[in-house]
């Protein structure tokens, strides 16, 4: 080859590596990279964290009981959690989302997904992509496991954990009855400003592959300086301190992601805006706090202490899919929440307005308890006469309904009895389903089913749905 021939071949090449380069998308190459921070939790841990906070949470704030505005802002969260990016999806966590019946601008997610957002977030919003973007950053605290990995690094440093409020059963401080005490969000992740300046990148990121525009997220945080004190904007900025050129950043970070014709409003944004607004002025934490009215008391919401509900949604007839630790699998009916058990391996599923409080316990009227329990014997009759003895410790209204029945729990041998008892916060007689089978390490796996004894035949359904669903993977 002639020196001509083969310099024109070295430049063509050339050429060709220049046009791979800038045809490759440039997020590729200039996306902003984040990693994990040291961590000593496991993402189960996390899960079983944010379940105890959030059965918290809702005994603390009022979580507004409109469904519309409910199924709305989960609709935005989907979209939001599927465009997390593969290695900082958990599919150990569960991703919910509530509206908060305050009129303060904040919202906030605990560990393992659940998320609040305050009704004054959504009403201040110009846009949906605005509302994303506060998400998106919430989102990320959560995937990036911010609450557990703040939590080893106190602990690096001989900080107790349970000062963060963080769950005694999981992290070794105490109980997160200290809980009340402060704002939720506040008091539970306020994180660093580094955690701050990789949740905006992260969310930039979140929202570009949900097809928003990140830059909505840099205009929301200005609308939320820009209002000053009117709404409580101090809650939100008090609760994530600004990292220094905050907008730049998310700005640059924007510059990097390509979105075509973003999403920036949607018309069931603009109706659901117009509907919270026609509810007239939502009250402040701080009127909640004073008042002491915590709980809704319309709308067929969860009652306060002692007080009954007036009406509790029925079992819907779609269900969603629940995993454990990959160890056990099965559906409830997706209109019921999940809410944090008594201890560190149970989980509560319950209806609207299906639970509150009675004498400082949650107490339940409708749903499904599901656990784990160690037991000293091997044989299931007589670990699930030990299961029932604790249950029956201090409470002298349960009585036995039937003797033991097999059941069939996951392709297994199984237990089935029925028990009476008077609810304690309703005073109302219940029936009471017991059903338990063994795991292969020997741990007694039980459902304990709960309703008003005059509505027993009409969730029997449910239950039975539910049982016959149970998968193991042990």
């Amino acid at each position: 080859m002639g020196y001509n021939n083969h310099h024109r071949a070295q430049k063509l090449a050339a050429w060709l590596m220049a046009l791979a380069i800038f045809a490759t998308p440039l997020t590729a190459i200039a996306q902003t990279r984040i990693s994990y921070h040291s961590n000593k939790y496991k993402p189960s841990d996390d899960v079983q964290l944010g379940r105890q906070a959030a059965a918290e949470a809702e005994q603390q704030l009022p979580v507004l009981r409109d469904s519309d505005a409910t199924s709305y802002l989960e609709s935005v969260g989907r979209r939001l959690v599927a465009a997390i990016p593969p290695e900082f999806q958990h599919p150990e966590f569960n991703y919910y989302f509530r509206v908060v019946n305050a009129r303060d601008i904040n919202a906030f997610a605990l560990p393992g997904g659940p998320m609040y957002v305050n009704r004054g977030t959504i009403e201040v919003a110009e846009r949906e992509g605005e509302l994303a973007g506060v998400m998106a950053h919430e989102l990320s605290h959560v995937a990036l496991r911010h609450g557990t990995a703040q939590a080893t690094k106190a602990q690096k440093y001989s900080i107790l954990a349970g000062v963060l409020g963080i769950g005694g059963a999981i992290l070794g401080g105490p109980a997160v009855g200290q809980l009340g005490q402060a704002a939720v969000g506040a008091y539970f992740l306020k994180f660093s400003r580094e955690y701050e300046t990789e949740a905006d990148v992260l969310g930039s990121q979140i929202m570009a592959r949900a097809g928003y525009d990140p830059r909505d997220l840099a205009r929301m945080f200005q609308i939320i300086e820009q209002q000053g004190g009117s709404r409580g904007a101090p809650t939100f900025l008090s609760d994530h301190p600004s990292p220094a050129n905050r907008y730049a950043r998310i700005n640059q970070e924007a510059q990097y992601l390509r979105v075509e014709n973003p999403v920036r409003d949607t018309r069931e944004f603009d109706r659901i805006q117009a509907r919270l607004r026609g509810m007239g002025r939502a009250p402040s934490m701080a009127e909640i706090a004073q008042s002491g009215q915590r709980y809704p008391t319309q709308g067929g919401g969860n009652y306060p202490e002692g007080q009954v509900s007036s009406r509790v949604e029925a079992p819907s007839s779609r269900y969603r899919t629940y995993t454990e630790g990959n160890i056990v699998r099965l559906s409830v009916p997706d209109n019921w929440r999940e809410l944090g058990g008594s201890g560190s391996s149970d989980v509560w599923f319950a209806p609207e307005g299906a639970y509150g409080s009675a004498q400082g316990q949650a107490v339940f009227t409708h749903g499904v308890n599901l656990g784990l329990a160690q037991t000293q014997s091997r044989d299931l009759q007589s670990a699930t006469s030990e299961f029932l003895n604790g249950l029956a410790q201090g409470n002298r209204n349960l009585r036995q309904r039937s003797g033991y029945q097999q059941v069939r729990v996951g392709n297994r041998y199984g237990l089935s009895i029925s028990l009476d008892n008077i609810n304690e916060a309703t005073g109302r007689p219940e029936i009471i389903t017991v059903i338990t089978t063994q795991l292969r390490n020997g741990q007694l796996f039980y459902m304990i089913a709960v309703t008003p004894a005059n509505e027993y035949s009409y969730y029997q359904g449910a239950f039975g749905n539910i049982l016959r669903s149970i998968q193991f993977n042990d």
